[in-house]
């Protein structure tokens, strides 16, 4: 096992990952979340949709395999299945709601391994409803590494 000095330095590394990621989900978001997904789309706007789709599965793998695992290494829990690991993450308010992250999970699996045309605009107008709350969790995290002083500064 690593070190904890390994696994916060891993942690804040992940951390930059993920400022980045979600400024990039971010633009993405703002560019899709006006558009009306019941008409035919061109072929730049479901290229913006296919982005914004990737981008947001990007960030929250970072999150949830990268970030909130190496959150649970310095906490020294060792849960083994995604659901229960997200629901102690709730307990311990690291997020704000456990069932949200199952969705966002499923999401991003969705995304990951999607051969299926048919139901891509449910997909993508799924994701742009549960961005605000990939956000959210998110932005609860950086709260609760600031509050319980993981770091000797800012992560």
């Amino acid at each position: 096992m690593a070190s904890k000095e390994t696994v916060k330095q891993q942690l804040k590394e992940n951390l930059r990952l993920l400022e980045k990621s979600m400024e990039h989900l971010d633009f993405s978001y703002q560019k899709c979340r006006g558009l009306n997904l019941s008409k035919d789309l061109s072929e730049e706007t479901l290229e913006d949709l296919e982005a914004f789709a990737s981008r947001f599965a990007r960030t929250a793998d970072i999150f949830t395999q990268k970030v909130v695992a190496g959150l649970l290494l310095l906490l020294q829990e060792d849960i083994a299945t995604f659901i229960d690991r997200m629901n102690f993450c709730e307990k311990i308010r690291l997020i704000p709601s456990a069932d949200s992250l199952v969705e966002i999970r499923a999401l991003r699996n969705a995304v990951a391994h999607e051969y299926r045309q048919t139901n891509l605009l449910e997909l993508y107008g799924k994701i742009l409803e549960l961005t605000p709350n990939l956000n959210q969790s998110i932005s609860l995290a950086k709260e609760f590494l600031q509050k319980k002083n993981l770091f000797d500064g800012k992560p």
